[in-house]
């Protein structure tokens, strides 16, 4: 797993960390870390594309996991 370590003191304003990886069937996952928003993919690319689109092309706040990731996004 990749580990990014952001500024503490520009978190009001971030950009959303957006977590990618596949799940366990295979498939290509992007997803905020706490759930906001996210989606199924069917390639690397794909997945990568809307994180930076979702999180306002910032692709330090992008993580790839090399464990499963799941799209579990919480119901509001």
């Amino acid at each position: 797993m990749v580990i990014q370590v952001l500024d503490s003191h520009s978190s009001d304003c971030a950009s959303p960390i957006v977590f990618v990886g596949r799940n366990r069937a295979g498939n290509w996952v992007a997803r905020e870390q706490r759930g906001a928003f996210g989606g199924l993919f069917i390639n690397r690319a794909e997945a990568l594309k809307y994180a930076l689109f979702k999180n306002g092309r910032h692709p330090e706040s992008i993580i790839e996991v090399t464990r499963e990731i799941e799209l579990d996004i919480p119901s509001p």
